[in-house]
């Protein structure tokens, strides 16, 4: 019996001694980037567009929203969100509606950091020139 309980006890200590709770190789948390949101407003005329450009820090999730548009907040406009090509200053579309009006939302997924660009555009319903309001949260 003695032989056994000292068996028993050397085992429970060689398994212990074996567990001590660490992960090997952890990979420590990262942070993510800070959000940072940006307001752009102008006016734009009957065939015009107004474009601004912000850069995106990090990779990570943008929303553009058309926040403000004046002096009737109900007529539609076109919206775009994009990249900017600083070459031949041009905004390519990557999401656009063509229906936008006040509070729509435009969501998308920046792979990297880089320089963007939100715009919006008549679509052929203006019968004045527009205020506008966009605001953009963006890593």
């Amino acid at each position: 019996m003695r032989r056994t309980l000292s068996g028993i006890l050397m085992l429970a200590a060689i398994i212990s001694a074996g567990c001590d709770n660490t992960v090997e190789n952890a990979t420590p948390p990262t942070t993510p980037a800070p959000t940072v949101t940006e307001t752009f407003t102008g006016n734009i005329n009957i065939n015009g567009a107004g474009t601004h450009t912000f850069t995106a820090t990090a990779a990570g999730t943008i929303t553009a929203t058309l926040t403000g548009v004046t002096p009737v907040n109900t007529v539609t406009v076109g919206f775009s969100l994009g990249t900017f090509n600083a070459l031949s200053s041009s905004c390519q579309a990557v999401i656009a509606r063509d229906d936008s009006v006040q509070g729509t939302v435009l969501t998308g997924n920046a792979s990297a950091a880089g320089l963007l660009c939100v715009r919006i555009f008549d679509v052929g319903k203006l019968t004045e020139p527009i205020g506008y309001t966009l605001t953009v949260t963006r890593p």
